[in-house]
Formats: C-alpha cells, sequence, structure tokens
C-alpha cells in the first residue's frame, strides 16, 4: 500500500474513559491492557493502523490526574510530552459526565500547543437516551475548538470508523514509517509484563493491584515452538506478597494460567510461562527503582 499521509496522535483523557480500549478496537489487536481500574495504562504505548494510504501512529496516554507519588508524576509528564509533540489528538469523554479538572489540564495544554483534535464521546452503548449526545457535543464544544465529535463506543466498534476518517483527514503527506502489517513498536518482551500486570488488576482486590509491577527476564524460543517466559512480579509489602501468591500458590498459578494464554495468543505458539514474587518497598516513590523497572 502506498501511503501518502502519515503522522503521530496522542490518544488523551482522564483515567477510565476508555482510552486503551478504544485503541485496541481501532487496531483491531490487543496491544494495551483494559481493566476497570483507574491508572491502567502507566506509560506511554505506540499503535500503528496502515490503511487507504494513510498511516497513524497512535500514543496511549495514562489517564490525567493529580499525582500522588513519582510514578504518578512519570505519568502526568507522559501524557505532556505526547500532547507537545503530535500532528493531531483525540480527547476521550464519557457522555453524562461533567469536564473534570483533569480534562480541563488537557485542554489548556492542547489549547498552548494548538493541537487538532477529535473528540470521541465514549461508552454510547450504555446511554439509554441517544438524543443526549447533542448536548454533550454542544458542551464541549464551548470548551475547545474540536475539529470533529464522534460518538463511539470502544466495547462494540460503533463509530470506529467515522473516528478514524476524521483522524486520516488532520494528518499531513508524510512517509510510512513503518511496514503495513506493523502495529506497535512495543517489545513482545513488554507486551508480555502488560499482559501478567492486567491479571493482577483483574484478580487482585483494594490497593494490592496498584503497588505491583512487572518485569520479564527472559523470554526465548526453543526447539518445538515453545516459549519460555520468565517474569518478576514486584510489590511493595510482604502482605501483598502473601496475597499474590495465595493460599498454597493458587492465586499465582490462576494468574499464570490466564496471563499465558494471552501471550500465547500473541507468540502463535505454546508457552512456559514461571512467575515469582518479590518485595520492593515503596518503589513508586524511588527514581532508581523506577528506571529498574522500566518506568523512564
Amino acid at each position: 500500500m502506498k501511503v501518502t499521509h502519515s503522522g503521530f496522535v496522542a490518544v488523551v483523557g482522564r483515567p477510565n474513559v476508555g482510552k486503551s480500549t478504544l485503541m485496541n478496537a481501532v487496531l483491531g489487536e490487543k496491544l494495551a491492557i483494559v481493566s476497570p481500574r483507574p491508572q491502567t495504562t502507566r506509560s506511554r504505548i505506540t499503535g500503528i493502523s496502515t490503511s487507504h494510504g494513510v498511516q497513524v501512529i497512535f500514543l496511549d496516554t495514562p489517564g490525567m490526574h493529580t499525582p500522588k507519588n513519582k510514578l504518578g508524576e512519570r505519568m502526568v509528564k507522559a501524557v505532556e510530552e505526547s500532547i507537545s509533540d503530535v500532528d493531531a489528538a483525540v480527547l476521550v469523554v464519557e457522555p453524562g459526565k461533567e469536564a473534570s479538572p483533569e480534562e480541563e489540564t488537557i485542554i489548556a495544554r492542547l489549547t498552548a500547543k494548538k493541537v487538532p483534535t477529535v473528540l470521541a464521546i465514549n461508552k454510547i452503548d450504555v446511554l439509554k437516551d441517544k438524543s443526549v449526545l447533542i448536548e454533550v457535543i454542544a458542551d464541549w464544544m464551548k470548551r475547545y475548538a474540536f475539529v470533529a465529535a464522534v460518538p463511539v463506543s470502544a466495547a462494540n466498534g460503533d463509530g470506529v470508523d467515522e473516528l478514524m476518517d476524521e483522524i486520516r483527514a488532520l494528518l499531513p503527506e508524510g512517509p510510512q514509517y513503518y511496514p503495513d502489517d506493523q502495529f506497535t513498536t512495543e517489545p513482545e518482551r513488554a507486551i508480555a509484563s502488560e499482559m501478567i500486570r492486567e491479571k493482577l488488576l483483574m484478580l487482585l482486590s483494594d490497593e494490592v493491584p496498584h503497588g505491583t509491577a512487572v518485569t520479564v527476564e527472559k523470554m526465548s524460543a526453543r526447539r518445538g515452538g515453545i516459549t519460555d517466559v520468565s517474569a518478576v512480579i514486584y510489590c511493595e509489602k510482604e502482605s501483598h506478597k502473601g496475597i499474590i501468591i495465595g493460599r498454597g500458590g493458587t492465586m499465582l498459578k490462576k494468574i499464570g494460567t490466564l496471563a499465558r494464554a494471552d501471550i500465547e495468543r500473541m507468540t502463535g505458539g505454546r508457552v512456559n510461562l514461571q512467575l515469582w514474587v518479590k518485595v520492593m518497598p515503596d518503589w513508586r516513590d524511588k527514581s532508581r527503582d523506577l528506571r529498574e523497572l522500566g518506568y523512564k
């Protein structure tokens, strides 16, 4: 496919509006992990869509929030840096909710950088009365000169094609940065780490999953089409370690079973997944620990 236009697009919004779900829907691949918990996305994730002669490089960003630790500060910085260096942006919001201080901060940043932005009103599938969208769009249009407002449902794909049409129209003429079939620049190890962390978010309660991080120490293929994956789950407290492992190792086994299935879909073959749990006290507030865990 000959690409005539290309560019970088930041996907921004407050936590839990469905940014990662939307990017997965656009790509047709599960790249970014999703969960109902806030701040699921911690780092900027790159997704690539090439079609209709246009290559869109999406930057899925953490939810804008008020940081409570150094990890949170790095997440907010990732959002701000993404907005500063893109050709366009998509602000993802929910209908029926007033603009939050975090969304106002994003809009101020978009205004300062004069970023052409499409408003994506997500989760319309849960709206009983779609007529309220007219009022929702009018309210948001008062806050920023969006080039378009598109109601979407990232969960079932409604409106995604229309959103992509609006995004493509904003991108300048330019070269093709990546091959047609490449959908991300993220290393497989990084994706596997996030798949494991997603299971922690799914299966663990209260504050435990927010204090966890995952690193894949080894990922290598061997004869027979089996990929060996060794990963370490870090947590902040000994008590959390016990919860993650579970009685007789039951919770850790459940995490491993679900994560292995995702990694096998990614690699297209069998996976031998080994998990360990280690305590790293207060890692979210220590710059050195954050660097070691990949939060640069």
